[in-house]
């Protein structure tokens, strides 16, 4: 069973007490020691991206607390799938917007965990996670949460949109049908404050 409600209120303030310790060792600049694969590229020295991951959790729909953890490993020259591991768990946690890290976090670093400390070499050089980054309410997503713990680059996919700092469906929308845009694969969603929160796709 998952904690009641009425303990929720002493969950967020200790989770946004573990949120703001987190987030000051938080990476934004491109630091990592990998680069692109280009066809241009010649040093046989420098460290390719090769090895990206993804992570997930499903749920049962017959028991919301009974969840899959899957984590998958591709060659991004080839897009094969190398490696994949999954973990079938109950989540005590309760579901709290603005903390879904808290919940699934933990079951997902599991994973990772158990692949490094094998010494396994397909170890994934940047992790895609379904949820968000940068672009959530306290600026510190289940991606941002997971790289921090997991010390790798995320990339957070988030099906849904918070209204973050002047961003919502309406303002996403405009720019979607601004002119110039509908040729791009991407626009940049840039907040009021300047702060890039991320890219969204037509």
């Amino acid at each position: 069973m998952e904690e009641g409600s009425s303990d929720i209120p002493e969950l967020q303030k200790s989770w946004m007490d573990a949120q703001d310790l987190l987030r000051r060792r938080l990476v934004t600049e491109d630091s990592f020691t990998w680069r692109l694969p280009s066809p241009t590229f010649t040093k046989a020295e420098e460290e390719v991206l090769k090895y990206v991951g993804g992570v997930d959790l499903s749920f049962s729909k017959d028991d919301p607390s009974l969840a899959c953890a899957a984590l998958v490993v591709l060659n991004l020259s080839s897009l094969q799938v190398v490696y994949e591991k999954f973990s079938i768990l109950n989540l005590h946690v309760p579901y709290v917007p603005g903390f879904l890290a808290f919940r699934e976090a933990p079951a997902l670093l599991d994973l990772l965990e158990r692949m490094r400390s094998n010494g396994h070499p397909l170890y994934p050089q940047l992790l895609m996670v379904d949820g968000n980054g940068l672009l959530h309410p306290r600026g510190f997503g289940l991606a941002c949460h997971l790289g921090v713990q997991a010390n790798l680059p995320t990339i957070g996919i988030g099906k849904n949109l918070h209204h973050v700092d002047g961003l919502s469906q309406l303002e996403v929308r405009k720019l979607l049908e601004a002119r110039g845009n509908s040729n791009k694969d991407y626009i940049t969603l840039t907040g009021c404050s300047g702060q890039t929160l991320g890219l969204v796709r037509h």
